[in-house]
């Protein structure tokens, strides 16, 4: 695999520098497990990864959420779901009065060893951002694996029928879309309206629609870089740049914990190893809350994706 850091200029982007402010998210990923490999993943993610969060962090991830003042907690991996820990973490969480986030692949929910999953969510009140990059199955199938699409059509027909959807909102179920080559994504808004109409036809329902612009990062960053689209793709995401997304960029507000505990600005500077404020790696249990506004995000030529159109983040456009 490519390594795309060294392209992404960490020590000399000419990025506008950032700080953070308020903390009010800590997006937990919780390792790198996953029952998928997706072409365009920037985690890596995948049924032979190992690297798993144990009770120990997971404890001192609930320590830090009881003391930070943080009101969700947003769940990642991986699969999230494929941690041992991840029922007793989420019970815990809404025992603080903690909002969870669970970002799900959907086709976890149907695997025989996660019986009783989908109904626990509901229980929990969890919120559920699934991906689903598209709403044609050819285009799910090639960039998932064959039989994703009609394997989270299911999902999403089991949560329906929990709850999950209804315009009510009391169980919020958001699907994200990402293109599947170099490109910026549509209009937000006029994408969920195609996506709202072609899933009700397929009798599927939705709250809202989010979508994301691919990071040149980790696999989609090097199967750019063998396809020879890696510059391209970067003029792109700097002729788009838009100045006015740089005060809602979700890295202001968050804080991105690994599956060991380490710490870092935003989930894409995990995957990239920037540290916390681009300084020396440091663990959730040496991070005091009350000193981070304030301080400097670690940038590079990365942060051009979630600043280019309508801007991106875990919550989908800034615009």
């Amino acid at each position: 695999m490519h390594d795309t850091l060294p392209r992404l200029h960490p020590t000399d982007s000419d990025f506008p520098p950032l700080a953070r402010g308020p903390l009010e998210t800590l997006q937990v990923n919780l390792g790198y497990r996953c029952n998928q490999s997706c072409l365009h993943c920037h985690v890596n993610a995948g049924p032979r990864r190992r690297e798993v969060m144990d009770a120990a962090t997971v404890r001192e991830v609930l320590d830090f959420l009881a003391r930070s003042g943080a009101t969700t907690l947003d769940l990642t991996g991986g699969a999230p779901e494929l941690n041992p820990h991840f029922r007793s973490l989420v019970r815990a969480a809404r025992d603080l009065g903690v909002h969870v986030i669970d970002r799900c692949n959907l086709t976890v929910l149907e695997l025989p060893e996660q019986a009783g999953l989908a109904e626990f969510l509901a229980e929990q009140g969890v919120e559920i951002v699934a991906s689903l990059p598209c709403y044609l199955p050819e285009n799910v199938d090639a960039q998932r694996g064959r039989g994703v699409f009609e394997a989270s059509l299911a999902a999403l027909r089991r949560l329906n029928a929990l709850g999950y959807g209804a315009p009510d909102g009391r169980l919020l179920l958001s699907l994200m879309y990402n293109p599947a080559g170099p490109s910026l994504p549509p209009d937000q808004a006029a994408l969920e309206a195609d996506y709202r109409a072609r899933l009700a036809a397929r009798g599927v329902r939705f709250n809202r629609l989010y979508s994301l612009v691919n990071m040149p990062i980790r696999r989609f960053g090097s199967t750019l870089v063998s396809q020879g689209r890696f510059d391209e793709y970067m003029a792109l995401l700097r002729a788009s740049f838009q100045a006015d997304n740089l005060a809602r960029v979700m890295c202001r507000g968050l804080l991105s914990v690994d599956w060991r505990g380490r710490v870092y600005d935003c989930d894409f500077n995990q995957m990239l190893g920037l540290p916390l404020g681009g300084g020396a790696p440091r663990h959730l249990r040496d991070i005091d809350p009350a000193g981070l506004p304030g301080r400097p995000i670690a940038v590079a030529d990365h942060c051009y994706g979630c600043t280019a159109g309508q801007g991106s983040s875990c919550g989908g456009a800034l615009t």
